[in-house]
């Protein structure tokens, strides 16, 4: 990982530290956001000093403003100028129906409609970096199907449903994005990292934040699968692919479906006023 850069989104805690401290201790420069400024610095120094790397930064983002990932993607530009792996690790999950600045289900946004969006606000830097990598952090718990007449569930909202459907769709969008950029040098591919004693349930209730700390494993357990892809040169070509415990394994039947997953697409493009996005048309043979 020499003289790589990597970014990370949600680099404070959880995964996403574990994550970081890995990579960073592997040499590579790492790059990991932040909500908050004061949280970053702290987790930037005890990253530094558990990796032993002072190549270590943050950057601020909250994830569920559009408009902020706008300016964290050109902030990122500005300041590294290049990007080899981008890791989009934040998640959440909440059993109440929360809207964020832009008036979109938080599960929704933050799950699913934040990677779309940074990930193609910074998939030319990418390309200019090849070989690159695109991971996203998915779940087992991806089942169902996208329920196109109410995305968002705003009528018999359901927590549970709105997270496992956040994480199909952004199992889609990793199968559709890895088919438009064959040939490309960008490898894109998701995990399952398992349940982890993290704050992805701080926000789900007494009941579900007990459960992912009584049954959920460390987070250097479940980081481990995203710093194999991130960093192993066995899946350097590997791409399109649902992994878990560092092996690929087969998801929902749903998730295959690449006719809902250009719906879709063209859906997350209105939401987050994208049009004409780089990958928006196949690459032509």
């Amino acid at each position: 990982m020499q003289g790589k850069v990597v970014l990370i989104t949600g680099g404070t805690s959880g995964i996403g530290k574990a994550t970081a401290i890995e990579l960073a201790r592997l040499g590579a420069m790492v790059v990991f956001t932040t909500r908050d400024q004061t949280r970053g610095e702290i987790a930037k120094k005890e990253i530094r000093e558990a990796s032993g790397s002072e190549d270590v930064q943050s950057i601020l983002c909250n994830l569920a403003s559009f408009g902020s990932i706008r300016v964290c993607a050109a902030e990122f530009r500005s300041r590294f100028g290049r990007l080899d792996v981008l890791i989009n690790n934040a998640g959440t999950w909440d059993f109440k129906r929360r809207e964020t600045v832009d008036g979109v289900d938080r599960i929704f946004a933050v799950n699913f409609l934040a990677p779309f969006l940074l990930t193609n606000l910074l998939l030319d830097l990418l390309k200019q970096s090849v070989p690159a990598r695109i991971i996203n952090v998915a779940s087992a718990l991806h089942r169902g199907k996208v329920n196109f007449e109410d995305i968002e569930f705003k009528e018999h909202y359901s927590g549970f449903r709105a997270y496992s459907q956040s994480k199909l769709c952004l199992i889609l969008f990793t199968r559709l994005l890895s088919k438009r950029l064959v040939g490309r040098g960008v490898t894109v591919n998701c995990l399952h990292p398992g349940m982890v004693k993290s704050n992805l349930g701080r926000d789900s209730g007494l009941v579900m934040r007990f459960f992912f700390r009584l049954l959920g494993s460390s987070p250097e357990k479940g980081a481990r699968t995203s710093v194999y892809l991130a960093s192993s040169p066995e899946v350097e070509e590997v791409t399109g692919e649902y992994f878990s415990n560092c092996m690929a394994q087969r998801s929902s039947g749903e998730s295959y479906d690449m006719e809902t997953a250009e719906r879709l697409w063209k859906a997350a493009e209105a939401y987050v006023e994208l049009p004409n996005s780089a990958t928006s048309q196949q690459p032509s043979s």
